[in-house]
């Protein structure tokens, strides 16, 4: 048997060897984020449950009009309807806080993900030395997470927003180095003639050409946040997941419907925002 001849590699022991190091001498890292992500998604949590449920509509019925350019009323009208079944249901208070989990897990994504894009853009050495390191991210399955996440920070909103972060965040990478490295060799060579500087190629030439492939790239990241929000309940992350989670455990097809349907609502309502803000940029 081939099996007998190859020696057995204890890559677990080692993996747990590592966690455990870090666990016990890195703790001056991990409780600063720890603290400073709880006071952001606590304080953005308080913040959507203060503001009354008619105003936040309407705000997000005004942001889905203007994002497209005043022309449809077809969204704004469904953000309307949405929100009321949301209510009605009894899962807008649970709605706000997957809404925070997302957006906090969208942000870090985005200050994070796309200068790592243009730093990849800018080097296809550090291109061939991330693309592997995406793939893994990615492909990893993403209950993994939940246990790094637990082990340095704890249980609750913080590790489901580390959590989601690292499965979310790829795509928002992939997709700027994509976009800066599909802008055409003409409008480069013409910013080179006319003396420009690096950066200011950068943020004058390179990345308003690329700003729809980035926008897809934040899209992607939005709807993988919002995949992960079920999987984040099982280490104590609030919102909707926690319902559809008990649901499945506990057999109530119910309840399980009703919570997956708000998931829907969001899912689609943030959906359809970016993409007629990146529709509004082209």
């Amino acid at each position: 048997m081939l099996q007998d001849w190859i020696p057995e590699l204890p890559l677990a022991e080692w993996i747990d060897k590592v966690v455990g190091w870090a666990e016990d001498n890195l703790k001056f890292i991990f409780d600063p984020i720890t603290k400073g992500l709880e006071v952001t998604t606590d304080g953005l949590i308080e913040f959507l449950n203060w503001m009354p449920a008619w105003l936040l509509i309407i705000i997000l019925m005004a942001i889905a009009f203007f994002a497209g350019k005043k022309r449809g009323i077809g969204l704004p009208i469904f953000i309307l309807v949405g929100g009321l079944l949301i209510i009605s249901i009894g899962y807008w208070e649970q709605m706000l806080s997957t809404l925070a989990l997302v957006l906090i897990t969208t942000i870090i994504s985005v200050i994070i993900g796309i200068p790592v894009g243009i730093l990849m853009a800018a080097s296809a050495q550090t291109q061939r030395v991330l693309v592997p390191v995406l793939d893994f991210m990615q492909t990893m399955p993403a209950f993994v997470y939940l246990i790094p996440a637990v082990t340095f920070f704890g249980i609750g909103m913080v590790p489901g927003v580390v959590a989601s972060v690292i499965f979310a965040m790829p795509p928002t990478v992939r997709l700027t180095n994509l976009g800066i490295r599909g802008v055409s060799t003409e409008l480069i060579e013409a910013s080179d003639a006319f003396g420009s500087s690096g950066l200011q190629k950068l943020y004058k030439v390179q990345l308003p050409m690329a700003r729809p492939t980035i926008m897809a790239g934040v899209n992607q990241t939005i709807m993988l946040a919002l995949s992960m929000v079920v999987i984040a309940a099982m280490i104590g992350a609030k919102g909707l997941g926690p319902e559809v989670f008990k649901a499945v455990t506990q057999n109530q097809a119910g309840v399980g419907f009703a919570s997956g349907l708000a998931i829907v609502i969001l899912a689609i309502i943030l959906d359809r925002i970016t993409q007629k803000f990146n529709a509004a940029k082209r």
